[in-house]
């Protein structure tokens, strides 16, 4: 057994998902960033690895609320496994984009992996995904929305 239960870890998980999309909606991260512990260490490809919550919650304050980025605000879950026994979750999100105005669906997926460190906080998350079929992604939503 390892050291969290799965119920503890499933209520992190939970929790997660509610402050990433009330976030996502407000433009407002600090309740998403307070998931993590303060010695976090988030890993996104793209953008390089950021270390602590301060560090992830300015990161993801600045990136969510540039322009494009914006419009998207609903990432929910496809599916999920808690590997309880060594603490991690992961998932696969979809990313969406906000509705261009024509009622055509945007999005794209990411795996994302996330290690509990305990009192209801993530440790770690590293988000992976295809960089050319996000691109395209976001391509079809600009030129739906013209």
């Amino acid at each position: 057994m390892g050291q969290y239960s799965r119920q503890e870890i499933e209520d992190a998980f939970r929790h997660f998902q509610e402050a990433a999309e009330r976030s996502a909606k407000s433009g407002e991260w600090r309740e998403w960033s307070e998931c993590f512990t303060d010695d976090a260490t988030y890993y996104e490809h793209h953008y390089g690895r950021m270390e602590g919550r301060e560090a992830i919650y300015q990161w993801i304050q600045k990136t969510m609320n540039e322009p494009v980025i914006d419009h998207m605000r609903n990432f929910p879950i496809d599916w999920y496994v808690i590997d309880e026994e060594r603490g991690w979750v992961l998932c696969s999100v979809w990313n969406e984009m906000d509705d261009p105005g024509d009622g055509s669906l945007h999005r794209e997926y990411n795996w994302t992996m996330l290690h509990y460190g305990g009192d209801g906080k993530f440790s770690y998350e590293e988000d992976m995904y295809n960089p050319v079929e996000f691109g395209n992604m976001i391509k079809g939503w600009l030129q739906a929305k013209k």
